[in-house]
């Protein structure tokens, strides 16, 4: 009988493999969905055979891969900031025919998948990039950045709406709702504008927990992501991130990660 270890390879002795799907998407092609319905259709090939299933491993930077008899080459990396405007759903496509921030990339882009999500009420600064990886440590748990919001609420906001939020509630559905900081930009006789800053991301926090405490949102704006800023950008509008930008963001996921670390 052979040991247990005589299985066992050296750590590192064979490039990571992935799905056939996933790996269309990380070279910038289309879409995982997408992907997998183009090789259930039979129109890619890895390393010259024909695969059908989506899940077909794949050494990334080894094997070759064509789509319709082209082969696919790493597109080059694009990171772009769309100031998404209210009403468009941040999606490729809708099965509701509801127009999508696809509608206003610029033309002859590879694909380009959007860096989390904004609802569909929602406005604001959206990172939209090809590099999947990036993406990954944008939104992952362990290098979240905050994410700064200017939302008008139908209430006339006081101190203790302010610590409501910052102190949280349960929802109807148990899950915990807080946010990291909030504090009063402007109010009228009727309404208030708010910054919340999250430092977490749940689905529709900031709506939810106004909404349990039958609050109004009326307006709810992303105006930053960690260091990056919306700025002037005008609505529907998109630009690229600039080097600095980029490296402005780097830094903050280092630096917030050994403190996440420490909680």
């Amino acid at each position: 009988m052979k040991p247990r270890h005589a299985k066992r390879t050296r750590q590192g002795s064979e490039p990571r493999r992935v799905g056939l799907a996933r790996t269309l998407s990380k070279l910038g092609y289309c879409s995982r969905s997408r992907a997998r319905e183009l090789i259930r259709a039979g129109r890619v090939k890895l390393n010259g055979a024909l695969r059908r299933d989506p899940e077909t491993p794949v050494h990334p930077g080894k094997d070759r891969i064509e789509v319709d008899g082209i082969p696919l080459a790493a597109s080059a990396k694009i990171y772009l900031v769309l100031n998404k405007s209210r009403g468009v759903v941040t999606t490729a496509s809708d099965e509701k025919g509801r127009e999508t921030v696809y509608a206003y990339l610029p033309k002859n882009l590879p694909w380009l998948a959007p860096v989390g999500r904004l609802d569909k009420a929602s406005e604001g600064l959206l990172l939209l990039t090809n590099d999947s990886e990036w993406s990954a440590r944008i939104t992952a748990p362990e290098t979240h950045l905050d994410k700064t919001y200017h939302v008008q609420i139908g209430a006339v906001a006081d101190e203790a709406l302010l610590n409501v939020l910052r102190n949280g509630i349960r929802s109807n559905d148990g899950d915990f709702l807080r946010v990291k900081d909030a504090r009063l930009l402007r109010q009228g006789e009727r309404n208030s504008w708010l910054e919340i800053i999250l430092d977490e991301g749940k689905n529709r926090q900031i709506r939810r927990l106004l909404e349990h405490m039958n609050i109004e949102v009326r307006h709810l704006v992303r105006v930053a992501i960690g260091p990056l800023a919306l700025g002037d950008l005008p609505k529907g509008a998109t630009r690229a991130l600039t080097i600095e930008e980029k490296q402005a963001l780097e830094l903050a996921m280092k630096m917030s990660a050994p403190a996440r670390a420490l909680d």
